[in-house]
């Protein structure tokens, strides 16, 4: 614990130094948040990557539900090969989908049409890698939930007169929240800091947060930087508590 929230605490602790190199502690200012939100590019980044991760995190987890519901509810054939290839792009290196996702998008012309398009349609190839790599990792989660559910409840709602959509909606959605949840904010945080592939599949006008911080600090790291990682760790942070939130069992009443 130690060896990994002491850089963290210690990179907020800089975000407040009067240093301008941010090596040498100084003194304590709140100039640096001033700067970084004044920052345009640092802004546009910021603003560029909760972009990516939003949708991306709404696609992720509706295919990753679809396939998790596919997997836990149905036999097909050929279902253990279907399986080895969903879980792929949570194994294979990050550099070589990167690669194979830039050759993709070059090869069918969508790296031009999204160079030339408006935001936030310039941002369509990110979306898409990122839901590449995220929504295999919503489809674990929720699956892992499904394998604790109790069928009857399906056929004692349905018994009672509540067609298939009602009985996914009142039955297996409530059920599945709390796998909904968690395989939601997993994809929000790999979709949030995501380096690798989104440096291959970014154009020039579409760099995001971490593109952006990493040629920065090539430079040198300053306290205007460390109060911009700052600010994404609280957005992470208050995200994992409206999660946690979520998935805590809600009181009953009664005995």
């Amino acid at each position: 614990f130690l060896a990994l929230y002491i850089p963290i605490v210690t990179l907020v602790a800089f975000s407040f130094n009067t240093d301008k190199r941010g090596i040498i502690w100084r003194g304590f200012t709140f100039d640096n948040y001033v700067k970084a939100w004044h920052n345009q590019a640092l802004f546009d980044a910021m603003m560029n990557s909760i972009t990516i991760a939003i949708f991306s995190t709404i696609i992720s987890t509706i295919i990753g539900t679809m396939v998790a519901l596919l997997l836990w509810r149905y036999k097909f054939p050929f279902k253990g090969p279907y399986e080895g290839m969903m879980a792929l792009p949570i194994v294979i290196p990050e550099i070589c989908m990167g690669v194979a996702l830039l050759l993709f998008f070059t090869n069918t012309g969508m790296m031009n049409f999204s160079a030339g398009a408006p935001w936030p349609f310039n941002l369509l190839n990110i979306i898409i890698a990122h839901v590449a790599f995220s929504f295999p990792f919503v489809a674990v989660v929720v699956r892992s939930r499904l394998v604790g559910f109790n069928k009857q409840l399906e056929e004692a709602s349905k018994d009672l007169g509540a067609s298939e959509w009602q009985t996914f909606v009142n039955v297996l959605i409530p059920f599945m929240m709390p796998g909904l949840v968690a395989g939601a904010l997993l994809a929000f945080t790999l979709s949030l800091d995501d380096f690798v592939i989104t440096f291959f599949t970014s154009g020039p006008e579409t760099v995001t947060f971490p593109v952006k911080v990493y040629s920065l600090v090539r430079r040198g790291v300053s306290p205007e930087i460390n109060a911009a990682s700052t600010i994404l760790i609280v957005i992470t942070i208050i995200a994992t508590l409206i999660g946690m939130k979520y998935q805590a069992p809600a009181k009953r009443e009664g005995h």
